[in-house]
């Protein structure tokens, strides 16, 4: 069995090849979470169970394909001031798991009851269940995660990002169970510095990844995400903005790096990481197989 983490986007579209190919479980960023109009969003774990129930779009990785956004369009002509364009269908699955939450539920009892309810049988693990919030230090001011990449386009200056409370944020008994029973840890192309850092600096996951062999995929090819900012945070937190870079944030137990053959030119050893190459983008189904496949044959 393998441990994926993961955030949005660009693991899930590998965790579509995955899925037709072996058993593993999940552990999923939580700091970028948000309440949205009454009701808690939880944008990496929906991606992550939309895909495994086969209901994702697929054009945009994110939301249910074939949603229509009649609520939100209702709430902006009412005048509230809902920056996150929210589907009626998504929207069903936030006020689930929110009124969960306030009948005193935690966020992985929530999500084992909405992964059952979608038909996932993949665990899909929330990273803690304390609150943790990805706050981005930029030329404009301190702003909550969402508010940078969606409110404001991603367009202000990074000077920094931190992790609001992760101090307090301790591994649960699901996480450390399957980190502690699992063959290896798959490490997806999601965005290093914001969906793979708060997983790795919730306490006793760390510490379990340095006794296990890490697989990691990554997210930039050449100096450039494959989408999303993560060259603009990898800068902000002092690293280079390129698939070493990505090495670099995860040294300490990093194994095998992969990543796109344009950059085969890396292909070697890395400051004690293999570093191989193989086609990364994932534009088809096909493309997501290929890729887990190749990642299977590496271990």
């Amino acid at each position: 069995m393998i441990v994926v983490l993961s955030g949005g986007t660009g693991t899930p579209k590998l965790l579509r090849g995955l899925k037709e190919l072996t058993e593993f479980a999940v552990i999923v960023n939580t700091a970028e979470d948000v309440w949205i109009s009454g009701n808690k969003v939880c944008p990496d774990i929906d991606s992550v169970l939309y895909t495994l129930a086969g209901m994702i779009d697929e054009e945009k990785w994110w939301g249910i394909k074939g949603d229509s956004f009649r609520t939100h369009e209702m709430l902006l002509k009412l005048g509230c001031d809902e920056f996150m364009a929210i589907g009626d269908l998504d929207r069903a699955v936030h006020i689930f798991r929110s009124e969960l939450l306030r009948k005193g539920l935690t966020l992985t009892e929530a999500t084992k009851m909405l992964r059952k309810a979608l038909g996932v049988e993949q665990e899909v693990l929330p990273m803690c269940d304390e609150d943790v919030e990805t706050r981005v230090v930029t030329n404009e001011g301190d702003m909550h995660f969402q508010e940078f990449w969606v409110k404001r386009k991603g367009e202000p200056e990074v000077v920094d990002v931190y992790f609001k409370g992760i101090e307090r944020a301790k591994a649960t008994k699901d996480v450390l169970r399957v980190l502690e029973s699992c063959d290896f840890v798959l490490i997806g192309p999601s965005n290093p510095i914001t969906s793979i850092m708060p997983i790795i600096s919730v306490r006793g996951i760390k510490d379990l990844l340095i006794d296990k062999t890490v697989v990691a995929v990554s997210p930039i090819v050449g100096e450039e995400a494959v989408s999303g900012p993560a060259g603009k945070f990898m800068r902000a937190k002092g690293f280079k903005a390129s698939p070493l870079g990505v090495a670099d944030v995860y040294k300490d137990f990093l194994d095998i790096l992969v990543i796109d053959d344009v950059d085969r030119r890396l292909v070697g050893e890395y400051d004690g990481v293999k570093v191989v190459a193989t086609n990364t983008i994932m534009k088809t189904a096909e493309d997501s197989r290929e890729l887990a496949e190749f990642i299977l044959s590496l271990v």
